[in-house]
């Protein structure tokens, strides 16, 4: 690898209009060839039930299987095996992620808009949701913790687990551990698009569920998205990302070790730094970075991800880091120089942004109880992470009484002329006072 493996590089505000857009208008990945095989796989789940999940689960995960649900007693065996550290690790997130989330379930509220006329607005818990655990080559019990927890606490009545099956049948310990102890219901050795589609329609074996959350590959994504007509999902997510803010007072062992940090994640990550007025430690950081990649031990994927959307752009003030950031709209946002408090609020469009050089994003995709399913792909402007309001509905409570209602007839009515529903108008006149 050589300096020239990042794919952008100098004054941010010299990047042509093409490479501006590269940037900025990251795609989700996602091709027609995706599309119709998710679509097909969809359709056949749909239709044939337990069978055509069996029959995928066989061609994609090599594991042939008629039951697909894991008993308690299995998950608890996979927590005991675990080994300690990790264990430890993983309650210790859970406890966090309990914390955090109970603060933050969403409350009810009531106002008058007029005398004798109250309206009420109420959350009520999901009846049942999915959470999706990637397997196979990526397993992530931390986002298994992510999707059931937050559930939990907002009072959903069950929570399934879905997660491909390894050689043995069954999804990864870890995988078990972490249902177990994040407190979920219900756990199916299901994978990829298959899943998604047993949770929407479900089938003989696999009861439908109310919202399905959870990170996955391009075909889980694309499955997601081709349900969501049906059952909610959790937003569109592609790639890690992260963007760093920096100065001349930021260590540049940070910036190097938060940047490959994100680059491991995924070939097509996107890991973005830009430092305030300094053309010199660009080029020394992009050094130190070149050469940390060159030692990583996934440096066939960080090295890629440097080429793909590296970038170490330079900034003539925070108030253009602040510009550019807002567009950019990343996932993780590190704000790592000092002063960063008093700048937190300029950088308000991002998954979640992290103040100060110790506010490392591993410790919130781990450990700090923050939800670690955040947009990507510039979807931050339009899309918040994952929390307890994603698995309540809100209903709205109208109270009005006879006095009100008399007050309100005649002009209820005259819209509802206007607009050309006199069926609206004569329900309404029913109560004009005599």
């Amino acid at each position: 690898m050589t300096a020239g493996s990042l794919r952008f590089r100098g004054p941010a505000a010299g990047l042509s209009a093409a490479d501006r857009r590269a940037l900025l208008d990251r795609a989700l990945p996602g091709t027609g060839e995706v599309r119709t095989a998710v679509a097909g796989t969809l359709a056949a789940v749909a239709e044939r039930g337990d069978a055509a999940v069996a029959e995928l689960t066989g061609r994609f995960d090599g594991v042939s299987l008629d039951r697909f649900e894991i008993p308690r007693s299995r998950w608890r065996a996979a927590l005991d095996r675990l080994p300690v550290p990790v264990r430890s690790a993983l309650a210790r997130a859970a406890r966090n992620i309990e914390t955090a989330h109970r603060a933050w379930v969403p409350v009810g509220a009531s106002v008058e808009t007029e005398p004798g006329i109250v309206l009420e607005r109420r959350p009520f818990p999901l009846a049942r949701v999915g959470v999706y655990a990637p397997g196979g080559r990526a397993v992530y019990p931390s986002s298994v913790l992510m999707g059931v927890v937050p559930a939990r606490v907002a009072g959903v009545g069950e929570i399934i687990v879905c997660s491909p099956p390894a050689a043995d049948g069954s999804p990864a310990d870890a995988i078990l551990a972490a249902a177990e102890l994040g407190g979920a219901d219900r756990v199916f050795a299901i994978g990829g698009a298959q899943a998604i589609a047993a949770l929407a329609y479900g089938t003989e074996q696999v009861p439908r569920v109310d919202r399905i959350v959870g990170p996955g590959n391009a075909y889980v994504m694309e499955a997601k998205l081709q349900v969501s007509d049906r059952v909610g999902i959790d937003g569109p997510a592609g790639p890690s990302e992260v963007l760093i803010v920096a100065d001349g007072t930021t260590r540049s062992e940070v910036i190097v070790t938060e940047l490959l940090a994100q680059a491991e994640h995924d070939p097509r990550a996107a890991v973005v730094v830009l430092l305030v007025g300094d053309a010199a430690a660009a080029e020394r950081i992009e050094g130190a970075v070149m050469a940390a990649a060159d030692r990583a031990d996934r440096r066939a994927i960080v090295a890629e991800a440097l080429r793909s959307l590296g970038a170490i752009l330079t900034v003539a003030s925070l108030d253009e880091a602040a510009t550019f950031s807002n567009a950019f709209a990343p996932e993780h946002l590190l704000l790592a120089f000092d002063g960063a408090e008093e700048w937190a609020d300029r950088f308000s469009v991002a998954g979640a942004v992290f103040v100060g050089s110790s506010s490392s994003v591993a410790f919130g995709d781990y450990l700090t109880g923050a939800n670690h399913v955040l947009p990507t792909a510039g979807l931050a402007r339009s899309y918040s992470g994952l929390g307890p309001g994603d698995f309540v509905r809100w209903t709205s409570y109208q109270r009005v009484s006879p006095a009100a209602a008399a007050r309100l007839a005649s002009d209820t009515a005259a819209l509802a002329v206007a607009e050309g529903l006199p069926g609206h108008a004569m329900a309404a006149r029913l109560w004009e006072a005599s």
